[in-house]
């Protein structure tokens, strides 16, 4: 939810200069997302799934090169990597912090692989102290599908800025610019290539280098994300505190799992996720359609196995994916529900939400 009135006066005067693309507008958009993240550079695009895209595109993969990600993420993160032409492997997640398992990065690496890209779901990034040093170990690039983790950071350091970070601006995201995506990273050449890239692979008008793309992001959209931007401690902070808020009042809850902020971690808090267990008087879908009966709102990101969908069954860049061998994601999948959290709930609707779902699970 956006206070649209922090960003009239940025909207209004894009509107007036009578140049709506991408410009001066989106150059401070780039250098605002640059300081969050802890870049030299942020590239703006049109989306995060553009983002993904463009971050494989410039490692200039080729055909049988492996990319390893989570099977519990939404579908842009595989998409992305099928669209820029890369094979897939999973590795199994944690069901700590809903994000890969390092050990199951370990075993998932071949001789193909080139690229590990971790997700940070729901705000909180990805064991990178492990990941980092194993990408390293096997001369593997970063990209970090921080979709979710606008702000979040591990041991100090902002997510985005292990490698490659590519974030979503989409109109449920911490900061949004309705549609929108940013690139982060600290390497000229590959920011340089990136902007080319996106620009239809135009460095100057009709100057073409590459085969390029339209992967622009225009003033107005990154009017509306400024103020977001310069906002985002307050916001984060107020999501934070709700979420302490919530797991208090949830704490023994029968059959109910709160998420967890792990040490060294930054949590920004995209999503509330509770894990509702075998042992619970219902199952997750149940829960669900309880808390919406009683007028609680709560989303199940992700109902199955990013993979486990007729279009993607028998593709040839998922060779050899069987839900049965990733147990963990199967099993959040079954069972993770999110809870409203975001910055405007109030104290009466806090308590709402946790008197409602103590209620109905028996508490």
């Amino acid at each position: 939810m956006v206070d649209v009135r922090d960003a009239e006066d940025l909207v209004v005067e894009v509107l007036r200069s009578g140049a709506i693309a991408q410009g001066p507008m989106v150059k401070r958009f780039e250098d605002a997302f640059a300081s969050v993240s802890g870049t030299k550079h942020a590239i703006a695009v049109n989306n995060g799934t553009t983002a993904l895209v463009a971050a494989i595109q410039a490692l200039d993969l080729k055909p049988g090169d492996e990319v390893v990600t989570s099977p519990f993420t939404f579908v842009a993160t595989l998409n992305a990597i099928l669209e820029a032409g890369a094979t897939v492997r999973f590795a199994d997640i944690r069901r700590d912090d809903f994000a890969i398992d390092p050990d199951a990065v370990a075993a998932a690496i071949t001789d193909r692989t080139k690229v590990l890209m971790p997700v940070h779901l729901y705000g909180q990034t990805a064991d990178m102290g492990k990941l980092a040093p194993l990408a390293a170990e096997h001369g593997l690039k970063i990209i970090e599908d921080s979709a979710q983790a606008v702000g979040a950071s591990f041991q100090g350091k902002p997510s985005g800025s292990f490698g490659i970070g590519c974030f979503s601006l989409y109109a449920t995201k911490n900061v949004t610019t309705a549609e929108g995506g940013v690139i982060t990273t600290d390497d000229d050449e590959l920011a340089d290539s990136l902007r080319v890239l996106r620009n239809q692979g135009m460095r100057a008008r009709y100057q073409y280098e590459v085969a390029g793309h339209n992967y622009r992001m225009t003033d107005l959209h990154a009017a509306v994300g400024i103020p977001q931007l310069e906002k985002l401690d307050q916001l984060t902070a107020a999501r934070q505190a709700n979420a302490k808020r919530l797991s208090e009042g949830l704490a023994g809850t029968p059959g109910l799992d709160v998420p967890q902020v792990l040490p060294g971690r930054e949590h920004v808090w995209h999503q509330y996720t509770v894990l509702v267990g075998p042992h619970a008087m219902l199952s997750r879908d149940e829960f669900a359609a309880a808390l919406t009966e009683r007028g609680i709102g709560n989303g199940i990101y992700y109902p199955k196995i990013v993979f486990d969908y007729d279009c993607y069954r028998n593709h040839p860049l998922i060779p050899d994916a069987k839900v049965e061998d990733f147990p963990v994601a199967a099993s959040v999948a079954a069972q993770a529900l999110s809870l409203p959290v975001h910055p405007h709930l109030s104290e009466s609707d806090l308590d709402t939400i946790i008197e409602t779902v103590r209620e109905v699970l028996g508490a």
